[in-house]
């Protein structure tokens, strides 16, 4: 079989989802559908992480990364509240617990600032009124993040899409695109489907879904890194209010082990990272030959082993020993120990890897004639997806 559609969307994480809405409300009258291999929508990504709706801190003034977080904070906001997804403007405070954090702590909050985010900063003592369990020598409050299920949010936008007209084909497996001057073929086990536009959005296997058409050689070669949780049990659950980070490493795009009272109001603790086996090897039994022999082909991966060997070490310690991620987050909350530690499902991070071994920090976009590929989209794309749907349908738009 083969059938025509304006815009084919390969995804039904969030982002796949945000952008097919976005496409259908600029484009009405357009034949859209998702693609999506597992039974149903969220299933990775999306559905597997903390549900911090993040305020946009972090990342570097004029990055897409800071554009799309600070607006789809506000965006996501109003989705939940129109769609009646429950979510809390908890807020959050970054601790600093050694003083030599302190300067990287200034960093942060001037690039909280020229992000146009709210942070205020805290001494010990102010730290205490807020979150009288955690201990450190500073803290930015940082009052506009929030939680929220992201998995539900996804249903609401997959609810909706459907209600638009919208196709959505659930395990469906997209094995590759073949694009011509005036169409692209997309090609599953089942059908082929013959697209105006293809976006790209198959997080973890988005650079396998885009080789044909970016080259077999690429250039961006997507690592899985397993993001491991665990939850506060008993009365440890009352250690922590709200949200509880670190002082981020300035030169990893990870956030490090935080503490985070979910909107089910369970507080989760995690995620590490530490390199998955396969691209959805939850567990250290999921191993893929293939998928690692190919990842060591690639020559980013060792110039990335030789950077960040130690810090490797250290992750895969937290892993293996509760003992050891008790005493990492004794850190911020000494009250903490090993027995209150409970193991709940990981997540798998698809973080984008150059050949000259850097890890992408930003969003990362790649465009042919016909089709958008989102190449890089970890944290915080889930907060910004419908503005990272809305920049990707104007692509798309350009494309009609």
């Amino acid at each position: 079989m083969r059938e025509r559609y304006d815009v084919v969307v390969v995804g039904g994480g969030i982002v796949g989802l945000a952008t097919a809405r976005a496409v259908a409300r600029a484009r009405p009258e357009a034949r859209i559908v998702v693609l999506e291999k597992e039974e149903g929508v969220a299933r990775h990504q999306t559905g597997r992480n903390s549900g911090v709706i993040h305020s946009g801190i972090y990342y570097r003034p004029g990055s897409l990364k800071a554009k799309s977080a600070v607006a789809g904070r506000l965006a996501m906001e109003r989705f939940c509240t129109e769609h009646g997804v429950p979510f809390e403007r908890c807020g959050k405070v970054v601790v600093a617990v050694d003083p030599r954090e302190l300067p990287r702590l200034a960093q942060l909050e001037e690039r909280a600032h020229a992000n146009g985010v709210e942070a205020e900063r805290l001494d010990a003592a102010g730290l205490r009124e807020i979150e009288p369990d955690v201990r450190g020598v500073a803290a930015l409050r940082v009052p506009s993040t929030g939680v929220v299920d992201f998995g539900e949010v996804a249903n609401a936008l997959a609810t909706g899409l459907v209600e638009a007209g919208v196709e959505l084909r659930l395990g469906t497996r997209v094995d590759g695109l073949h694009e011509r001057a005036d169409e692209v073929t997309v090609r599953t086990p089942r059908e082929v489907f013959r697209a105006r536009v293809v976006v790209n959005c198959a997080g973890l296997h988005c650079d396998e879904v885009a080789r044909e058409v970016l080259g077999r050689r690429p250039d961006v070669r997507i690592v899985p890194f397993r993001g491991e949780y665990h939850e506060l049990a008993g009365a440890a659950a009352g250690l922590v209010r709200t949200l509880v980070y670190p002082v981020p490493d300035p030169d990893l795009p990870f956030l490090g082990v935080h503490l985070s009272r979910g909107i089910d109001g369970v507080v989760h603790v995690g995620p590490n990272a530490v390199l998955a086996l396969r691209r959805e090897g939850y567990t250290w039994g999921a191993v893929d030959a293939r998928e690692l022999a190919q990842l060591a082909a690639f020559p980013g991966m060792w110039k990335l082993a030789r950077r960040y060997w130690r810090v490797s070490a250290e992750e895969i310690a937290r892993s293996v020993s509760r003992t050891a991620l008790a005493r990492a987050v004794a850190k911020m909350v000494p009250g903490v120990t090993a027995r209150d530690l409970v193991p709940a499902p990981a997540g798998v991070r698809a973080q984008a890897l150059g050949r000259d071994g850097t890890l992408h920090d930003d969003f990362v976009l790649r465009e042919t004639h016909r089709s958008v590929h989102v190449l890089n989209a970890p944290s915080p794309a889930a907060t910004a997806s419908l503005v990272i749907g809305e920049t990707i349908a104007g692509k798309v738009e350009q494309r009609f």
